[in-house]
């Protein structure tokens, strides 16, 4: 039985996403012709399109280019605090943290800012922390083809900590394992200890 393909959904005109925000506006009580909610429909119109440009950008694209001049350097090579803004897929209200990421190459590297831009193209969509997580890994386990990727996300929901429970002191963790860092408990080790680690200043102390 073939499994069946879902119809893309036709995309609203600008003047429509503008009429939808006025509407929430006049649902939430206020009076969009007031001098400074005039523009308000606009505006947030424009922030969405940045808020979600992700969806926009091919992931895999931005791994096609590697280097091979690595040599026979197979060693961990480990991107941390790689902060990220989304939006939470429930309320539409911010998840704002950091990634690290980490993989170990097979014959060939890539660019570190695309591991940055991989991270920002899966970040700027509907999101829920566990797919984030997933997304990112799987990318650069299956463009790479690496022997092993790492992927943690450690984060705040603001539709935990400004709504609901209010918790504002409350992070979330998630992580990803693939190939040897799955199997591997000293890697894991590793990368922890490399993410915890104090980074390196110069002069004396």
């Amino acid at each position: 039985m073939n499994a069946r393909v879902a119809t893309p959904l036709p995309t609203p005109t600008r003047a429509e996403a503008q009429a939808a925000v006025r509407t929430l506006i006049l649902w939430a009580g206020e009076d969009p012709e007031r001098e400074g909610l005039r523009d308000t429909p606009s505006r947030v119109t424009r922030a969405y399109e940045a808020f979600f440009a992700g969806y926009q950008e091919d992931p895999d694209a931005l791994l096609a280019t590697t280097f091979e001049e690595a040599g026979d350097f197979d060693d961990m090579v480990l991107v941390r605090n790689i902060r990220f803004e989304s939006h939470c897929e429930h309320h539409l209200v911010p998840i704002i943290g950091m990634v690290h990421v980490a993989y170990l190459p097979h014959r060939r590297v890539v660019g570190l800012s695309k591991i940055a831009r991989v991270v920002d193209v899966y970040a700027r969509r509907m999101q829920i922390q566990e797919r984030l997580t997933s997304q990112i890994a799987q990318t650069l386990h299956d463009t790479l083809q690496p022997r092993g990727v790492a992927v943690v996300v450690d984060a705040q929901h603001l539709c935990m900590t400004t709504r609901g429970v209010h918790k504002p002191a409350s992070s979330t963790l998630t992580q990803r394992w693939l190939g040897e860092f799955k199997t591997d408990p000293h890697l894991r080790r590793d990368f922890w200890q490399g993410v915890e680690s104090r980074p390196a200043t110069g002069g004396s102390a």
